[in-house]
Parts: structure tokens; C-alpha cells; sequence
């Protein structure tokens, strides 16, 4: 709206008559700051400085852009903006702002022109900063070569007036100038003739500089390749080339190298050699390189068959411009024949034990070559087993020098090497590859001096309890181990029966069930053979050791369980609390802890009158005895071993309770009516005594006829006579602390005496050393001592200590 009010006035104001014919004309330069003052309108207009704000005076322009402003103080004409003459008239010669200054009341205008006038604000500007050109060096002098000139913003004098170059050359010169429709040019003219090879590029600055004050220039930089003419053959470095190749150089070796150059570039200076065949046959043993110019051999050359080649070779470039050389080859005769190395005779594998000397391989050396070339020598790099030993002429023997151990090296790799006494000399090496066959002269060996295993008694048969580990450091059959059992020593029979040894892998077995206590220990020679042949065997000690269960129940020896009625112990009424009634005596075949026994008081009639050492077996009062305690008590004594599970057995005994060592027959009178109580029981004991009795004596009868069998087969083995080889459990009780013997004690009571007598009679046993004593059996079996001889079988029975093997075999298992 305010621009339509705007054109509308100005339209008005147009048409009004109070109008200036002459324009006001200012002049102002560009680039001024906001503020600057351009001229006093007021005074050009002829009006004062107050009719201005009475008459309310504004300047109108025709875009609406206030460039300037008015101060109606003063009457001033300043800078609204900063004026960028380029921005507003761009490269227009004259560049003029236009605008109206209006004064209402009356209405009357005046027309102003401010000519915005050019400094030089701006620097020439080349379009590149760097040109890069590209000129034949065929180019004539004068040649011309346009460029891009540079831009100035600025017009009049202050736009480029000028083009200089930096760096002064001899090649090119600037010409700058205005073309007929006044357009500027630029160009690049050849003051001189170019010649690549002498320098192949030109560099240099353009300077373009205008004509303000202070003066301002561009520069680029101007960089000319110059492009290369085939101007120049190629020229080879030498005339002739001379060069020297051995005879036995391989194919492919390099002989020498021609070298030719070309002073021009590219296609035109690129050369290619190739031979010039003219005739000569020479050049078909080398080859040349197309492009490095290398001669390279063909094939073998031979000094007796020509001594020198002479070669013709050409270069050639890109543009068909060539040269030509001369290449004289000699060739140089070299010792180019090694040994040879031939083999008479090869003798593989040896054997470990062969005698030093002895010959191995015979083999012949000859060279063919002449003079020292020919003279031949030969070393052998292991000297320490073998040797070389010349035989005749050119003819070697190599021989051993020193005993041969397969087990310490199995493998000789013999390098010969034969020389020729040559510039350089020529080698060739011959290795023999010398096996060692195996002889049989290590026995096995055991992995351990000797072995101990265990095995529990009453074992399963076949039982594994072990293996023997035996190596042999032999190979193949001579280190095939072999396991065996033998003899202990040479003289004695066969080994036991009831140990096996697998002959595979050595693992050792328990063939048969073992007790405890008729072996201990079984002690065992185990071989181990290879075979070689002969064959080597070593021996190793095995000790079988068997370990005790508890499988035997303690045996009570005193007080006796077979007799009946069972024995009484007489306590008078004035026995005192721990007096000691009896003591119970007991073994256990078992060993360790499986022997150890303990004493229990099972039932008693009065179980608080009595108690029992559980490590003695000591029968003792607990208590004084009273009149109300019965005349008989009865006591059942428990023993028990220690072993996992625990084994035991009774005793039974009874106390009579006396007040009078002659009372004795009331006791027994009383003990009249029980018995007639158990009459009825005494008819079945009787039939049962007839039975077992006649079971005993058919049993008798069939033992008494086994033994004369027996001993009729055995009639050839030993017989042992018993001083060492029978011991008794008794013994072992001994050994412990029990009571050594069983004791018979013998009461004589007489009627109506105030006094008895207790007298001790001597043991029923005998007073025999321990050796002699019998092992108890069974729980209430009795023992017969023999009085003769014992055998083998005897001894197997009786001695719980270690058995030979010999004698173990004879023992009979059930």
C-alpha cells in the first residue's frame, strides 16, 4: 500500500506544474559510509533549512530504494547505505542514481541526480590460477597462442590496462589489445625456436594490472609442455662391445647389454634392439631383449667348438630412425666336467656285531677333464664308525673302523665327496644310506628289581593281582618278550600251581582261592625271554602278599565247652567286690586287627553282681555277695574280634555261691532235681551219641583209607620231622597276653571239715616250646598233637607263616 501511495503522489507531483526543468546533480564516489554528506539540497534548491520541516520534505525514488536520506535540519543530502557502484550499475560507463525531493503545502518538487562515481576497489582476476599449455617444438616463431585474460570489475582506468610476464624468457612474449568490437585479447607469441631436448618445459607468471591509484594486479602461472618431433636417430654408448661368457654358463645367462639413446620422447625415443642379420650364422646361439637391449645365451656354448661369436645388433626408434653396433663374444673354457661317482659294490643292511674292517660299498671315481682339472680327491665327513681305504688306482673301499651298536644308532647317512683340483673345483657328492640289522644281544629288561602284590584270602579264582613289565631293546623277534614262571632255583620242583603268569603281557593271576592263615606270603620267579636266537631272558622276584579277612570266629579255649555238665566256679559268700572268679581264655586264627578280642558279659542270673575285663577276660565280682543272691548263677560270656564284619563266640559258665567249701553237696543235691527235670531229654542225647558216633567211625574208616592211597603216591616226597614247623595258638595267645596254658584245678572237700584244700595240679599240656603248640581249627574242635613225623601236608595245616611256592603246591585247597 505504502508503494501505491508512493507512485500515486509521484504521478501527482509529475503532473503538477511547481516542478524544476534542471535536474540537481551530485556527484559521489562509491564505497562511501553511511552518514557522508553529498551536498546541502536545501541551498541548491533555494529553500531554507526551516521550510523544510514546515513543508514536510521527503525524498521519493522511482524503485523505492532510498539510497540517501534528507536531514531536514540542516537541509543535508547524506548516504542512507554504502553504494557498491558495480552492485548498482554493474560495468555501465556512468552509473546514476535518480530520486525526487518533494515539499507539500505548497506541493513543489525538485529532481536530483547523484553520478556515483568508480574507485579501484577491485584486483584483476585471471579465470585459472594455473594454465598449463601444450607446444610442438616444429612451432615457427611468431606463432601465436591464445589466452583466457584476466577480469576487472572496476571500469574506466581503474580496469587492466596491462599484461606483463614475470620471469623474463627468451621463448614467449605477451601481446594484449582490444579487437574490432573493442573486445580485449590476450596471447602468447614465440619469440624463439623450441628444441625439446634442451628443455622440455617453460614456466613463467602473467601479470595483469589495472590503471587505478593505487594499482592493483592478478597473476597466473603458465606452465608449457613442449611436445617432442622425431628429430633424432639413436646413438649407441660404444662402437663396439666386447664381453666374455664361461662355456658352462646356463641357459638364459646374461652375456652383456647394448645401450642406445634417443634424444627425443615418447613413441619417438622409444628403441627396440634386435639382431641384424647379415649373413652370420653366430647370432642364433643368444638372444636379445627388444626392449633393455640384453643378449642372453640360447643354448650351451662349447669353447672347442668356437672361441669368440661376433654379433651385428640395431636400435631403432618410434619413428623408424635406427643405428648400428658391433658385439664380439668370447667365450672363456672353464672346468666344466665334475667327478663321477660310480658304485662297484653296496653291501645294506650290516649287522650290528660285524668285525671293524669290514667292507661296505667299493666304488670307482674318474673325472673327464685333463691336467689338474682331472686330478681327483675324496673325503668321507664321518670318520668316527667308517672310513675311506683306496683299493687301486681310482678305485675306494668303504670300511668299518669301530664296533657297530643298533640300539645306539640304528642309521649311518655316509656322505663321500669327490673333488677335482679345478678353478673353482667341481664336487660331487655319493651318500650312503648304511642300515644296522638288529642282533640279539639284549635281554629283556624288568621295569622294577622286584614286584609286590596283594590279594585278599579267599579270593575268586583267576584273580589279576598284577602284571609284570618287562623291555627288550632289540627289534622284531629278538625284542618279542615272552613271560614264564621258573623254578626259584635250578634243583627245585616246578613253581606253584596256584599262580599264573599270561605270556602275552605279563599280567599276573590267582588260579585258586588263598586262606590267610595257612600262607602269607607267596614269593615267585617270573622270566621274561625274547626270541633271538639264541634266546635272552632276565628273572624278577614277585612277592604275592595275602591280605587277612576276618573269616575265623574266636576260639574259647578256657573255660572248655565240650565238657558236661559245664564247669562251676566256687566264690565264697564272703568274696569281697572285684574278686576274681575265673578268666576266660580265647584265640582268633585271624591276624591284626581281626585278632584282636574283647570279652562281654552277655547273661548272668544276677547280671549286677558280676562284670568281665573286655580286654582280659577276667571274671570278677561287681559287688559283695548277699544272702539273697542264688546259690548258682550262670553266667554267658561273649567274645568278639575286631574285623569288619565282627565275629564272636560264647562261653558258659557257672559260680556257686559257698558259704563253706563243704557245703558243696547241697548244691549238687539241688542240682539232683533238674537233672530229673532234663531226664526226658537224656533219651534223645543217646540216640544222637549213636549216630554221630557211628558217622565217626565210617568217617575214620574212609580217612584211614585216603591216607594209605596217599601215601602211596607220595611215597617219593620228603618227610619233615616237627621241631620248627609247628606252632600253636596257644603260642599265639601267649604272644598276645592271654593265659599261655589251660589249667585242670582239683578241689578236695571233705564232710564236716571247717577247712578245704584247693590244690593246683600241673598243666594238662605239656611244657613244650611255642613252636610245638597246635593251631586251634574251629570254635570246639579239639586238637591232637602228633607225636611222630609231620609231612608236608602236616606243616600246610599247622604254620600260618610263609610257604615256598614248592611247598604251597602241595597243599590241597577245598
Amino acid at each position: 500500500m505504502a508503494t501505491a501511495r508512493q507512485v500515486l503522489c509521484l504521478c501527482a507531483f509529475l503532473s503538477l506544474p511547481h516542478a524544476r526543468a534542471e535536474p540537481i546533480r551530485y556527484t559521489v564516489a562509491e564505497e562511501r559510509e553511511s552518514g557522508s554528506v553529498v551536498a546541502n539540497v536545501a541551498e541548491d534548491a533555494g529553500l531554507a533549512p526551516a521550510q523544510l520541516s514546515a513543508r514536510r520534505a521527503r525524498l521519493l525514488s522511482e524503485d523505492g530504494r532510498q539510497h540517501f536520506r534528507l536531514d531536514p535540519g540542516t537541509g543535508r543530502l547524506v548516504v542512507a547505505e554504502r553504494l557498491d557502484r558495480e552492485e548498482l550499475c554493474g560495468q555501465s560507463a556512468t552509473c546514476t542514481l535518480p530520486f525526487e525531493l518533494l515539499l507539500a503545502n505548497p506541493v513543489q518538487f525538485f529532481r536530483v541526480e547523484v553520478a556515483v562515481e568508480d574507485i579501484n576497489d577491485h584486483a584483476p582476476v585471471f579465470p585459472e590460477e594455473r594454465v598449463t599449455l601444450k607446444i610442438p617444438e616444429t612451432s615457427n616463431v611468431g606463432s601465436r597462442f591464445p589466452l583466457q585474460g584476466a577480469w576487472d570489475l572496476d571500469i574506466g582506468s581503474n580496469s587492466i590496462q596491462a599484461y606483463n610476464i614475470s620471469a623474463k624468457n627468451e621463448y614467449f612474449s605477451v601481446d594484449f589489445g582490444s579487437q574490432i568490437k573493442g573486445k580485449k585479447y590476450i596471447e602468447l607469441v614465440l619469440e624463439k625456436p623450441l628444441d625439446r631436448e634442451e628443455q622440455a618445459e617453460v614456466d613463467f607468471n602473467i601479470i595483469a594490472m589495472d590503471g587505478g591509484s593505487p594499482q592493483k594486479s592478478g597473476t597466473t602461472q603458465i606452465h608449457i609442455f613442449i611436445l617432442d618431433a622425431n628429430d633424432n636417430a639413436p646413438i649407441f654408448s660404444q662402437e663396439l662391445y666386447v664381453g666374455q661368457v664361461l662355456e658352462d654358463a646356463p641357459e638364459g645367462s646374461v652375456v652383456l647389454r647394448v645401450v642406445a639413446t634417443d634424444r627425443d620422447a615418447g613413441v619417438n625415443g622409444q628403441l627396440s634392439y634386435q639382431f641384424n642379420q647379415a649373413g652370420d650364422q653366430s647370432h642364433s646361439a643368444f638372444v636379445i631383449d627388444s626392449m633393455s637391449g640384453e643378449i642372453k645365451l640360447a643354448k650351451p656354448l662349447d669353447f672347442e667348438a668356437a672361441e669368440n661369436h661376433e654379433l651385428s645388433v640395431q636400435a631403432t626408434d618410434g619413428g623408424g630412425l635406427s643405428a648400428i653396433c658391433r658385439v664380439l663374444v668370447e667365450v672363456v673354457d672353464v672346468n666344466d666336467n665334475a667327478p663321477e661317482l660310480v658304485i662297484s659294490s653296496f653291501s645294506n643292511p650290516i649287522a650290528e656285531d660285524a668285525l671293524p674292517g669290514t667292507v661296505v660299498a667299493l666304488f670307482t671315481i674318474r673325472d673327464r677333464d685333463a691336467g689338474s682339472n682331472g686330478k681327483i680327491s675324496c673325503a668321507l665327513e664321518d670318520q668316527l664308525s667308517f672310513s675311506l681305504r683306496p683299493a687301486y688306482k681310482n678305485y675306494f673301499e668303504l670300511v668299518t673302523v669301530s664296533a657297530l651298536d643298533r640300539e645306539e644308532k640304528a642309521r649311518y647317512i655316509l656322505t663321500v665327496t669327490a673333488a677335482d683340483a679345478g678353478s673353482p673345483p667341481l664336487t660331487t657328492t655319493q651318500t650312503f644310506t648304511v642300515d644296522i640289522s638288529d642282533v640279539n644281544d639284549n635281554a629283556p629288561v624288568f621295569n622294577q628289581t622286584s614286584y609286590t602284590m596283594y590279594v585278599r584270602e579267599n579270593n575268586a579264582p583267576t584273580m589279576l593281582v598284577g602284571a609284570v613289565i618287562a623291555a627288550d631293546a632289540d627289534v622284531g623277534p629278538n625284542a618279542k618278550v615272552t613271560y614264564s614262571l621258573v623254578p626259584t632255583h635250578p634243583t627245585e620242583q616246578p613253581t606253584c600251581s596256584c599262580i599264573s603268569v599270561n605270556s602275552e603281557n605279563g599280567d599276573v593271576f590267582v588260579l585258586r582261592p588263598l586262606d590267610y592263615e595257612q600262607v602269607r606270603q607267596i614269593e615267585v620267579l617270573v622270566s621274561a625271554s625274547d626270541a633271538g636266537s639264541p634266546p635272552l631272558s632276565s628273572n624278577v622276584t614277585v612277592y604275592i602278599s595275602v591280605v587277612d579277612e576276618n573269616d575265623n570266629a574266636p576260639l574259647v579255649l578256657y573255660p572248655s565247652q565240650d565238657s558236661s555238665p559245664a564247669s562251676s566256679e566256687l566264690v565264697p559268700i564272703s568274696a569281697e567286690a572285684g574278686y576274681l572268679i575265673t578268666k576266660v581264655v580265647a584265640v582268633d586264627a585271624d591276624s591284626g586287627q581281626n585278632s584282636w578280642l574283647s570279652y562281654h558279659l552277655l547273661r548272668a542270673t544276677n547280671p549286677g553282681l558280676f562284670v568281665v575285663g573286655a580286654q582280659s577276660g577276667e571274671v570278677r565280682l561287681r559287688r559283695s555277695v548277699t544272702e539273697r543272691d542264688a546259690v548258682k548263677q550262670k553266667l554267658v560270656i561273649l567274645v568278639r574280634d575286631n574285623g569288619q564284619p565282627p565275629l564272636s563266640a560264647t562261653a558258659a559258665l557257672s559260680a556257686l555261691l559257698l558259704s563253706d567249701f563243704s557245703d558243696v553237696r547241697l548244691p549238687q543235691s539241688s542240682l539232683t532235681t533238674e537233672e530229673e527235670e532234663g531226664a526226658s531229654l537224656t533219651i534223645y542225647l543217646i540216640i544222637s551219641l549213636v549216630f554221630v558216633s557211628l558217622l565217626f567211625l565210617v568217617s575214620t574208616a574212609a580217612f584211614v583209607v585216603h591216607k594209605v592211597c596217599k601215601r602211596k603216591k607220595l611215597k617219593d616226597e620228603h618227610v619233615l620231622y616237627g621241631g620248627n614247623n609247628l606252632q600253636s595258638s596257644l603260642a599265639d595267645a601267649a604272644a598276645a597276653g592271654t593265659l599261655p596254658h589251660a589249667y585242670c584245678y582239683e578241689i578236695s572237700l571233705t564232710t564236716g571239715s571247717g577247712n578245704s584244700e584247693f590244690k593246683f595240679l600241673k598243666p594238662i599240656l605239656p611244657s613244650l616250646p611255642p613252636q610245638l603248640h597246635a593251631t586251634g581249627g574251629g570254635t570246639n574242635n579239639e586238637q591232637d598233637f602228633p607225636s611222630g613225623p609231620l609231612t608236608a601236608e602236616d606243616m600246610a595245616q599247622n604254620n600260618p607263616q610263609m610257604l615256598s611256592a614248592e611247598q604251597f603246591n602241595s597243599l590241597s585247597f577245598k
